[in-house]
């Protein structure tokens, strides 16, 4: 007759309750597992520091929330999974029910097997609907997570990498890292959707993450260790007996086949961050040759950029073989191992089914749990290169949070406790990155309304001083003292930085777009000579292609009567106007900021009208200081 291996009456209690204790055990023996390889491994240590701010303080309740109501999910799943398997042993029971009371001629057991295919059938809908309503919220709560993580990582990595200018000064350091636009943009998704080297996309779920992809490998081995330890019998090999044969047999052959898949995939590690790096130079390149292209077609440079952009692919195709090469051994392996096991649980228990021991259920259950011990003990082995993707992922956030750290630290001019309206230099002293002495000592101050002039020869550091002031330069010492506040003192190149975004954007900066009222711009624009900028506010275009060298320093000049500075320091920012306009630029400053200090580079005697002062650098150290017209003092 015809028996369920379960009491599915009250089969949901049951689970409920095995699905509540699974839960606060897995839950804590995770948090122990994490603290360690948090502690100890180095890994673990890099991947703390780039996130750990995440998952603490008040604001990682949520995050907390959302990790637990997911590894719920994960216990649900498994729990799903093992009664499927009690659904499908009673399945075949069943058919084989109806196959012996077929032969014996016994309606009543045929009957039984009849009943029990349909209540299993019932069954099955009832956990089918179930499974799929639990895959649906998993995959919805799993994507809020990781949506969710990324947008703060990255908001968290840009600050750092533009806090204390590191995104510059980062240029300066020892090791210098390459590609921080990629890391942020491509490993911080890579980092938060936790699936090796592959970015997130809408279907992941739990199950594609490394976290929860262990965490359920292992509970799935303990759920169905226990149906395969109470189904499996002796194995007699050259006299020996084996107990629970097919039990112990595939926990020693996954454990072989793991040792020996770690030791091939551990290249892969190196091998993945290496193939990140040189596809993440070769890509630099040709967005470089993008932005360059006018520059580069003026030079008909074509085979020099085609030459240089083969040189930057070789190692990619270089690295890449090798990648290729280890991950054949590597999957070979993997899917030899996975392919040979297959026949195992039935070779094992087969004899025993001929024997009447076991129905055809237990035995194609036996394979089942088998299969999911073997999948889940072999979960770690065919993550390895998954695993080696992430590592790669994480060490390179790493390395971008220690270069904007090494960037911050490097040195700069004193300027603690900047107060007043006036810039004044104290012992200014600039070197090159060698060491070599390119400004001796300065000393001067300028007072509201003053205008310096800075000239001499290319190469004596002009712009090095200026970068020196702006605390861009960090081969430097002495104090400097300016007017500190928002927007007090700007710095302005010889091409100034054009937004992405709307005109509106673009003319308003470095202030917040909608900060300055489209009056005000219009007008502003109008002064600096650009009437047929004025209706073009609300466009969005890529502004630095658009607009002339001529019109981008015009622009420039607008931001300085938008913003209103203390001081203005100016490197060689008319360089692409004629002297008339210059004269416009220079005289709309003087007459509608009076009392705004104005330092300026220039190798042009044409520019000596709009300065009361010059400071002339004269090579070797080497400087002076005068009144315009007047007699210098050198130093």
């Amino acid at each position: 007759m015809f028996a369920p291996t379960l009491d599915w009456g009250s089969e949901l209690w049951i689970s409920l309750w095995w699905i509540a204790k699974g839960w606060l055990y897995t839950a804590v023996a995770t948090l122990i597992v994490l603290a360690l390889i948090g502690r100890f491994t180095t890994w673990g240590k890099q991947f703390w520091r780039i996130s750990g701010a995440y998952f603490t303080g008040r604001e990682s309740v949520k995050v907390w929330l959302f990790l637990a109501i997911l590894l719920l999910s994960v216990m649900i799943n498994v729990r799903l999974d093992v009664l499927f398997t009690y659904q499908s042993n009673d399945l075949l029971t069943s058919f084989q029910v109806v196959v012996s009371g077929l032969t014996s001629d016994n309606d009543a057991v045929r009957q039984s097997g009849i009943d029990g295919f349909w209540s299993t059938i019932g069954i099955f809908s009832i956990l089918a609907v179930l499974s799929i309503t639990q895959l649906l919220l998993d995959m919805y709560l799993f994507q809020r997570f990781c949506l969710r993580w990324r947008a703060w990582l990255t908001d968290r990595m840009t600050g750092d990498w533009l806090d204390g200018r590191a995104y510059y000064r980062a240029r300066f350091i020892d090791e210098t890292i390459d590609n921080p636009d990629q890391r942020i943009q491509s490993d911080i998704d890579i980092f938060t959707a936790t699936n090796g080297p592959l970015p997130n996309v809408p279907y992941y779920g739990s199950s594609s993450s490394l976290l929860f992809g262990a965490i359920s490998a292992v509970v799935s081995v303990a759920s169905f260790g226990k149906i395969l330890w109470d189904l499996s019998g002796p194995l007699t090999m050259f006299g020996v007996t084996l107990p629970h044969a097919i039990f112990f047999i595939g926990i020693v052959y996954v454990i072989f086949a793991s040792i020996v898949a770690f030791w091939i995939g551990r290249p892969i590690i190196n091998l993945s961050f290496l193939n990140e790096k040189y596809n993440a130079a070769f890509r630099y390149a040709l967005v470089r040759l993008r932005d360059a292209s006018e520059a580069v077609a003026f030079y008909r440079g074509e085979i020099a950029e085609r030459t240089g952009l083969r040189r930057l692919f070789a190692p990619v195709v270089t690295n890449y073989r090798r990648y290729v090469k280890r991950s054949l051994l590597f999957n070979g392996w993997n899917w030899s191992m996975g392919q040979v096991i297959v026949p195992l649980p039935y070779l094992v228990q087969f004899p025993r089914f001929a024997a009447g021991e076991i129905p055809l259920g237990a035995l194609n259950q036996s394979a089942s749990a088998f299969g999911a011990i073997q999948s889940g003990l072999s979960f770690f082995r065919n993550a390895y290169d998954l695993f080696a993707g992430y590592r790669a992922a994480i060490i390179r956030l790493d390395g971008l949070v220690t270069a904007d750290e090494q960037g911050r630290a490097l040195p700069a001019l004193d300027v603690a406790g900047c107060t007043g309206q006036n810039v004044t230099l104290e012992n200014v002293e600039v070197r090159t990155p060698d060491g070599t002495v390119l400004l001796d000592p300065v000393n001067l101050r300028l007072e509201p309304g003053e205008c310096l002039m800075i000239t001499g020869k290319s190469g004596t550091g002009k712009t090095t001083l200026l970068r020196s002031l702006a605390q861009l330069w960090p081969f430097t010492s002495g104090r400097l003292t300016y007017p500190i506040d928002e927007n007090e003192t700007l710095f302005l190149s010889q091409m100034p930085y054009v937004p992405l975004g709307d005109l509106r954007a673009v003319v308003s900066y470095p202030s917040k777009t909608g900060d300055i009222e489209d009056d005000r711009l219009r007008t502003a624009l109008q002064k600096v000579a650009l009437p047929h900028l004025v209706d073009r506010l609300d466009e969005i275009q890529d502004w630095a292609k658009v607009l002339s060298p001529g019109e981008q320093q015009r622009i420039a000049f607008a931001r300085i009567l938008l913003t209103r500075p203390k001081a203005v320091f100016l490197d060689e920012s008319t360089s692409a106007l004629d002297e008339g306009l210059e004269l416009t630029m220079y005289d709309l400053v003087r007459t509608e900021l009076p009392d705004t200090i104005l330092v300026s580079v220039s190798h042009r005697s044409s520019l000596q009208r709009h300065h009361t002062r010059e400071l002339k650098l004269l090579g070797e150290g080497a400087w002076e200081l005068g009144v315009i017209g007047g007699e210098p003092a050198r130093v």
